[in-house]
């Protein structure tokens, strides 16, 4: 019996759409995630990524300014680096707890919940950062003295270090206020910031380094100053975008409702917080140790390898941006109870990261003496740049996907875990690896940057292992 035309017609269109639904999911389980999640994760990332950009670009700049002093000018400032971020620790700790609770909080519609969390980060970043500010301003001379300064390099050194941390409260507000909107959404607010303060810090770089348009030659100290005035500005930038009272996270809306500080955000940062502060810790005993190793070969291979970092925080600037996008979308989607949405954001973002460090991979391969050249004449110099660069290319292959896979796991809450690959990769791995290959093997500062590569090999390796497990869907913050 043959069936009528019309229901034949029916069961084809039925067909065809079947055929069309399946090869639609075949394409979006091939590219990692839909289409929407696509555009989705790029309207998040983008000003993050922008923003990150910057903040790595402005260190750059910082240190192309500063290099007309000479090598020591560079090499003095990038001394400061792991101790001023030694210093930060606890705020960098807290503000990855802000991001991941707001980001939950706005996935359960928990307003009052996000602004109990802000406004205890708030009390907590300030008292805590007048404490750590002193501490660092006065014993600004041993701590430098430690990080492996020499003659020519000391005293530059303590000054930028004193300044810099003298001033470090208008930094640690506007982090804390900017991780806020982070986790709800908000990452134009932070970038805005960031890149206004960076251009202000450009901008006195180069009017009271050298001494231009009548402004005094303060050389590394005009540097520092400059840095400050910048934190000024996007502080005052910052608590701007909490007045107004439609925000996620606003003071008015904390006004209105009698927003207090209570203990239960207070417990939930701490879980957070406690575990990536210890990382943190490690982590930057790991950057500490190996920076040491660097200063014992001299003034001219920290002044490379400082150039180098640079252009390394250049490349994690990319992978840091994806990180804020996967850190919000993870949160607010496990916060929505919809782990298939976590996995599927994070697939997202760290697709569109490898696209990203392809593209830095060879510009590193092939520019790499026009990267050095920008800061230095010596040819010894420009030579150990060039090897670095080289380096870079694999580094920022891993680099980039580890930042990203590590942005999904803090977004759920799976700190643990981080606190472990961190304190394993950077703290033991990246230091036994670049002694052994630095001093054992004859490499040099070589051997340091392939020391590099290997932890971040190895933090990529634990990440994606962790990612891949959904391990991390079923943690309760």
């Amino acid at each position: 019996m043959c069936m009528p035309l019309p229901g034949l017609l029916h069961i084809k269109k039925i067909g065809v759409v079947s055929m069309e639904g399946n090869l639609r999911k075949s394409i979006g389980k091939f590219m990692g995630g839909t289409k929407k999640g696509y555009q989705t994760a790029f309207h998040m990332a983008w000003p993050a990524v922008m923003e990150s950009f910057f903040i790595a670009l402005a260190g750059m700049v910082d240190s192309l300014m500063v290099s007309s002093l000479g090598a020591y000018a560079v090499a003095a400032v990038g001394l400061t680096t792991q101790p001023k971020f030694i210093g930060l620790c606890l705020f960098i700790a807290t503000n990855v707890s802000v991001s991941a609770l707001v980001a939950r909080r706005r996935g359960e519609d928990d307003r009052k919940g996000a602004n109990q969390v802000l406004l205890m980060a708030f009390a907590f970043t300030v008292l805590a950062g007048m404490i750590i500010s002193l501490i660092c301003v006065v014993f600004a001379n041993p701590i430098i003295a430690f990080c492996g300064a020499n003659e020519d390099t000391h005293e530059s050194a303590v000054i930028y270090f004193r300044i810099i941390m003298g001033g470090m409260m208008f930094n640690i507000i506007t982090m804390v206020i900017n991780a806020a909107q982070r986790g709800a959404g908000n990452t134009k607010i932070a970038m805005r910031t960031n890149v206004t303060s960076n251009l202000v810090n450009m901008v006195f770089n180069y009017l009271l380094i050298g001494g231009n348009f009548g402004f005094p030659r303060l050389e590394i100290a005009g540097a520092a100053i400059a840095t400050v005035l910048g934190t000024v500005v996007a502080c005052v930038m910052a608590v701007c975008s909490i007045l107004p009272g439609k925000n996620f996270v606003s003071i008015p809306y904390m006004i209105k409702e009698r927003v207090r500080i209570t203990l239960e955000p207070a417990k939930n940062m701490a879980k957070i917080a406690s575990s990536v502060f210890v990382e943190q810790i490690f982590m930057r005993i790991g950057f500490l140790t190996v920076s040491i190793m660097v200063a014992n070969l001299g003034t001219a291979a920290y002044a490379a390898h400082q150039v180098g970092m640079n252009i390394m925080n250049l490349s994690f600037s990319f992978g840091d941006g994806m990180q804020v996008a996967a850190v919000a979308l993870c949160g607010r989607s496990l916060g929505e109870g919809r782990p298939d949405a976590a996995k599927m954001y994070g697939t997202v973002c760290q697709r569109i990261g490898n696209m990203i460090s392809v593209v830095l991979a060879v510009i590193y391969l092939t520019c790499g003496a026009l990267l050095f050249h920008l800061f230095f004449d010596e040819p010894e110099i420009i030579a150990m740049g060039v090897d670095i660069a080289r380096v870079l290319t694999i580094i920022v292959l891993l680099q980039i996907a580890q930042v990203i896979y590590m942005g999904c796991l803090r977004g759920a809450g799976d700190v643990v875990f981080t606190t472990i690959a961190s304190t394993i990769s950077i703290t033991f791995i990246r230091p036994i690896f670049s002694y052994l290959l630095c001093y054992i093997c004859g490499l040099g500062l070589t051997g340091i940057w392939l020391g590099i590569a290997v932890d971040q090999f190895s933090r990529f390796c634990l990440t994606t292992w962790r990612f891949k497990s959904g391990k991390w869907t079923k943690i309760k913050i």
